[in-house]
């Protein structure tokens, strides 16, 4: 198999579980999600996370692996996916990665090692603490001192990167620039075939991610919300999820559910944006615009073709 993946990449709400679901079963293999807040139990309405009944009986891999109050991080992804996508290849069949982080699918492919214990955090709420208090100047005259490579390439106020450049410094004993110089890869582990999906025009896009906040609402977003603020659950990196703290103002009534609503749909489309400015510097992905009249039928045959062009059966 030479460690082949076929990745389904697009913007939210472009039809990409649709899509995998359907050239799964074609191929006879299985799916690994590739998706940053899809990982946590009990987020599922607001995540777009496939039911099972859109899993159609194929089996989905990284999908409610670990509680919104955990700590998760992109090194422990490519951990649990790249073991299952081993799995898969073992038994002979292609995995299909499937997701919007762009930044997991491509850690990835990648196989990417990354510096450091993400998931230890009291170094960074040290650093943290100091900017709050001195100011972000300080904090970076301290990384000049132990790493002036970074300091030079990374700006004061550019605070998240330089904590996490001191960071690195602390957990390993080597600046960042040293620690990837001697862990980089020459080549990806993967040979990955892509497919990117997504309406030809963007308001068409904005259509569908509209129809599918209300539909979320339908399902009952509104008291999967309530129930994991109850839970105390909306913490740290899943507090971030676009589709829960948009409806916080409604669930302690400072805002009308409306305006929510207005807010939700407008940060997903600001979503997509950042998606597809992520996805388009990756020359290598096959994009398959569809139209609005356009049937599904269209976008899956698009793909199969070209999957059989890349001697994919």
């Amino acid at each position: 198999m030479q460690n082949r993946l076929i990745c389904i990449c697009g913007p939210t709400a472009s039809g990409k579980t649709a899509l995998s679901v359907a050239l799964a079963k074609q191929l006879h293999t299985e799916i690994i999600s590739a998706d940053s807040m899809q990982i946590y139990r009990g987020m599922d309405i607001g995540t777009a996370k496939p039911t099972v009944a859109e899993q159609q009986g194929i089996p989905h891999h990284l999908l409610d692996i670990c509680e919104p109050n955990e700590p998760f991080s992109v090194a422990r992804y490519v951990e649990l996916a790249d073991a299952a996508a081993q799995d898969i290849l073992s038994r002979g069949m292609i995995p299909l990665i499937v997701g919007g982080t762009g930044l997991y699918m491509d850690a990835l492919i990648e196989c990417s090692t990354f510096s450091g214990d993400e998931t230890d955090l009291s170094v960074r709420k040290k650093y943290q603490h100091i900017a709050d208090t001195q100011g972000n100047l300080t904090v970076h005259a301290l990384l000049a001192k132990v790493d002036p490579e970074s300091a030079q390439r990374l700006h004061p106020n550019n605070l998240k990167r330089v904590i996490r450049a001191l960071e690195v410094y602390e957990q390993t004993g080597m600046t960042i620039g040293e620690l990837n110089r001697r862990h980089k890869r020459p080549e990806p582990k993967y040979n990955a075939v892509k497919i990117g999906v997504c309406p030809a025009e963007r308001q068409t896009l904005y259509d569908r991610i509209d129809k599918r906040v209300d539909q979320m609402l339908s399902d009952g977003l509104l008291e999967e919300t309530r129930c994991l603020l109850s839970r105390g659950m909306l913490t740290g990196t899943a507090a971030q999820a676009i589709g829960y703290k948009e409806l916080l103002g409604f669930l302690e009534g400072k805002d009308s559910l409306d305006s929510c609503v207005q807010l939700l749909k407008q940060r997903s489309r600001n979503y997509a944006k950042r998606q597809l400015t992520w996805l388009k510097r990756d020359d290598s992905i096959h994009w398959i615009y569809y139209n609005r009249h356009e049937d599904f039928s269209y976008v899956l045959q698009e793909a199969t073709e070209y999957l059989q062009n890349q001697s994919v059966q």
